[in-house]
């Protein structure tokens, strides 16, 4: 029987456990009451409170506008739809890089207001000291190495990272790292899928891949681009389950339609 079956809550040790046992941990971001408790219904290991709330639900094109107030609010909505995920909260830009004091104050609170389970930090062995300081105060801490959107103007593109060596070794050098911090878990994100695969080999912890192939030990998605409500991202990595905003625009029209007409509402739908 699978460790997702039995289970009433899913924790850190649970998830290490699923991948000590070879069984895959599913993970979604969600950002309100709503759509979490469908999700965590549904079955989901992980729900993530992303900051790609800041594209999906705010509108902006990067990740980075995200403060640590909206990020509170959108984990808050998502822990109180929630009974059974584990629940983790993007810390956001400019929460956790000016340094370790800084970082452990803005985890504290996020964990506090938000009542969620876990934090994830982007970067590799330059967040190690502040990675560690929140996890020595008991808040347990994903990784998050690979493609950053935090660093999107470092970067300059969206495209594939470490696709040669000197990056690819840092990769490897900055799993280990965050593993022997404490991390409980690492997402990579687009990467090539050998070298995912290779680094799940070589940590006791579960890597957790959005564009990074099948050999890691779970997969991610963006809500709006798995169920189709956002039509204008599609990346090679991306497999849409639901055409959500095909489904909801001829909802909207039948309304419209239906209110114009007056056939909205009928004797059956008035007191």
């Amino acid at each position: 029987m699978s460790v997702h079956s039995e289970i009433k809550k899913v924790t850190t040790k649970v998830l290490i456990n699923m991948k000590s046992q070879g069984e895959k941990i599913s993970m979604l971001t969600a950002y309100d009451f709503s759509m979490a408790s469908i999700i965590d219904k549904a079955g989901m290991d992980i729900i993530l409170v992303g900051d790609s709330a800041s594209n999906v639900m705010a509108g902006n094109t990067t990740t980075l506008p995200m403060t640590l107030e909206q990020m509170i609010y959108h984990a808050q909505c998502v822990v109180r739809g929630v009974k059974r995920a584990h629940v983790v909260v993007d810390m956001p830009f400019g929460s956790y890089q000016s340094g370790e004091a800084d970082a452990l104050h803005s985890a504290i609170r996020i964990m506090k207001e938000s009542g969620a389970d876990s934090l994830k930090i982007e970067g590799g062995v330059e967040v190690v000291p502040s990675i560690k300081k929140i996890i020595d105060a008991g808040i347990p801490v994903m990784g998050h190495i690979g493609l950053m959107p935090q660093s999107i103007n470092k970067y300059g593109s969206y495209a594939l990272r470490a696709n040669n060596e000197a990056e690819a070794q840092k990769l490897r050098s900055d799993a280990k790292d965050l593993e022997e911090a404490g991390c409980y878990a690492i997402v990579i994100e687009k990467v090539p899928a050998v070298l995912a695969a290779e680094v799940a080999k070589s940590v006791s912890i579960p890597i957790i891949s959005i564009g990074a192939g099948s050999g890691a030990d779970g997969q991610v998605l963006v809500m709006h681009d798995m169920l189709g409500i956002n039509m204008d991202f599609s990346p090679k990595f991306l497999r849409r389950y639901a055409n959500l905003n095909q489904v909801i625009s001829q909802a909207v029209v039948n309304y419209i339609n239906d209110v114009k007409s007056g056939d909205f509402p009928n004797e059956n739908e008035q007191y």
